[in-house]
């Protein structure tokens, strides 16, 4: 679709592919935030997790870490797909970014899993949870937009530490914060 949008300038495409490939990733996360609360709210199944003899941090770890692992499985089957239709030169080495799809789907999957069970009690919850998290993952699209663009492209002024800084960050302050807030998150008022 971006290259309808954008014509047929191959070079403007390969500039511009890792934002295509965060996208992608992004796009697709939101159904699978959306599912991995959907299951629990319509056959009850989460209020039989919080009757359980364990705390609900529990729940929101395994919850973040089952959509990390989903999301970064995908960025898997998407990167080869980037490369070949982008033609992409992956310049400082496939190890490198295979550990920014790691990072950047945890910076995706903490915030979202928290967002995700707010939105799955709403009757709009398709609509919400991207209204929510959104404006929320922008410094993390942007760090892992970034860091994929000095990997294919190269870092001559080394500026890949930075971006990778931004995310650790990013995802030490939202894990944190979604270990803390999810108890409450998913209690009954």
């Amino acid at each position: 679709m971006f290259n309808f949008a954008l014509g047929p300038d191959t070079a403007l495409m390969r500039a511009h592919a890792a934002g295509y490939l965060w996208l992608g990733i992004l796009f697709s996360s939101v159904l699978s935030l959306g599912e991995s609360f959907r299951i629990e709210s319509e056959n009850l199944s989460l209020d039989g997790l919080k009757l359980a003899p364990a705390d609900a941090r529990a729940i929101f770890i395994g919850k973040a870490l089952g959509n990390t692992l989903m999301l970064w499985l995908l960025s898997l089957v998407l990167l080869p797909v980037t490369i070949a239709l982008f033609d992409v030169k992956v310049t400082l080495g496939i190890p490198a970014l295979i550990g920014i799809l790691l990072i950047g789907s945890l910076a995706i999957s903490a915030p979202g899993t928290v967002y995700a069970a707010i939105a799955s009690n709403a009757r709009a919850r398709d609509v919400l949870l991207p209204l929510l998290l959104f404006p929320i993952l922008i410094p993390a699209l942007l760090g892992c937009v970034k860091a994929s663009a000095l990997i294919f492209e190269g870092d001559p002024m080394n500026q890949l530490a930075s971006w990778i800084r931004l995310l650790v960050a990013f995802n030490v302050v939202y894990w944190a914060l979604g270990f803390i807030l999810f108890p409450r998150v998913i209690e009954d008022d």
